[in-house]
């Protein structure tokens, strides 16, 4: 039986007088004065289920949330998450988990807290900046914008080591099959011949020696996509006597279904630009085949990061108000009326002073927000702009400037404190999940911590 709250609390340790169990606290009472927060985690909780009314007893939804958040704060593993909140008062008392309580297991945890999606936690944080309007802690008067990137948790891409990855995982695959089924296929096992290949082409010493070796490994994947094929219709066509198996077999389906179409692009990318020295563009390219959402971000024709950009707006108090999660590398200029649209249908309203990054500045954004009533524009880098134009003068110029930095220490403390800086999940829509789980758990300690200077 799925449920909201404890209905009866159990008994429940003690608080510790120590600084970091009073902020759990009051993160704890923010929480508490936001009820629908919990309403709408056991919506996607019980999303599926006809009688929530019925079953064995589960994490709660409050639970789950507060696990959420413990563990993004904390940088845990699901297996380190469990113990800590078997071994830890404060967080036992934290997630309302009494003494006498097991405790779950990670395969639970996990399973429950990447159930939250991410419309749901994306909604937490609007619920969260309209706490902290109410308590004046951020107005959204004062916003500052900046653009960074979320990397995908992959290894660092290369054709060789791509196609080495597809052989070795259709390769593992088509062992299973054989093995746990007894599916009679006829496939040569080619990882061995493959790494070796691979090996060759990461030691030469020229990119003509790097020819021969990477057709022969061309070679192999092409002949193992061809045996998953065979594979894949021998499965579909194959009578299973047992639930367990034919699940099973569902699974691997699924996966060859996946993984033959992103082998085959790596095949081709891999042609067009060793053996035919083509120029492949960055949005045809795969760069992973586990994490296939990847896109490749160039910033400041400097470093190469693999993941996804994402735009987020802040205030004075670093109160994260909106992350947008932005799919390929548009320029940072064409997401400038959209943060400010978005920023509108948080708040109710345009802020009177707006700090951006050198990168949105353009003539076309600056008559755009200056359209929509914002008072003062700053962008960091003017690009023949002038600073009568953004602002009302030279000295409100330069405080909003300095007033856009503050964000970079924001952004640097996500990185730092909530792996913000690498997504550890799998798929784009636990990307987005985890993404957002980190500004949420940010937000909470940012909104604990105004409370009690204001106090």
């Amino acid at each position: 039986m799925r449920k909201k709250n404890q209905q009866q609390m159990p008994l429940m340790p003690c608080t510790l007088e120590h600084p970091r169990a009073r902020e759990l606290e009051r993160i704890s009472q923010i929480l508490d004065d936001i009820p629908t927060i919990t309403d709408m985690v056991l919506q996607d909780l019980t999303h599926g289920v006809k009688n929530r009314h019925c079953g064995a007893e589960g994490m709660s939804a409050e639970q789950v949330l507060r696990a959420a958040i413990i563990k993004q704060t904390e940088g845990f593993s699901y297996k380190e998450l469990a113990f800590h909140l078997i071994d830890s008062r404060t967080y036992r008392s934290f997630c309302r988990i009494g003494i006498t309580h097991k405790g779950f297991k990670k395969s639970a945890l996990c399973k429950n807290i990447k159930a939250i999606s991410p419309e749901t936690w994306e909604s937490i944080n609007r619920l969260l900046a309209a706490y902290g309007e109410d308590k004046k802690i951020e107005k959204g008067k004062e916003v500052r914008i900046d653009c960074s990137v979320v990397c995908s948790n992959i290894h660092e891409p290369s054709d060789s080591s791509l196609l080495w990855d597809s052989v070795r995982v259709l390769t593992r695959i088509l062992g299973r099959m054989k093995e746990d089924l007894g599916v009679d296929i006829l496939y040569t096992d080619h990882h061995r011949r493959a790494k070796k290949r691979t090996l060759e082409i990461l030691n030469a010493k020229s990119e003509k020696a790097r020819v021969k070796p990477y057709k022969d490994l061309l070679k192999v994947t092409y002949k193992t996509v061809g045996y998953s094929k065979k594979a894949a219709s021998i499965l579909d066509s194959h009578v299973f006597h047992d639930a367990g198996e034919m699940a099973l077999a569902m699974a691997m389906t699924k996966d060859l279904e996946e993984l033959i179409p992103l082998a085959e692009k790596v095949i081709d990318q891999t042609t067009r630009r060793v053996i035919n020295d083509e120029k492949v563009p960055a949005a045809q390219k795969v760069v992973s085949i586990f994490e296939p959402h990847t896109d490749i971000i160039k910033k400041d024709h400097r470093e190469t990061y693999y993941g996804h950009k994402v735009c987020l707006t802040g205030g004075a108090s670093n109160f994260i108000s909106d992350c947008l999660i932005v799919e390929g590398n548009p320029a940072d200029s064409t997401l400038t009326c959209d943060m400010l649209d978005r920023h509108e249908q948080i708040y109710g309203h345009y802020p009177l002073n707006a700090a951006l990054d050198g990168g949105f500045a353009s003539k076309a954004n600056l008559k755009a927000a200056k359209s929509r009533n914002i008072k003062n524009v700053c962008f960091a880098k003017k690009r023949g702009l002038k600073e009568e134009d953004m602002c009302q003068s030279h000295w409100v110029y330069k405080r909003l400037r300095r007033f856009r930095a503050g964000i970079e220490s924001g952004i640097s403390w996500l990185k730092r404190c909530f792996g913000f800086s690498r997504c550890t999940w799998k798929s784009f829509e636990s990307f987005k999940s985890y993404t957002w789980s980190c500004i949420v758990s940010a937000n909470l300690f940012t909104l604990a911590r105004s409370a009690k200077s204001a106090t």
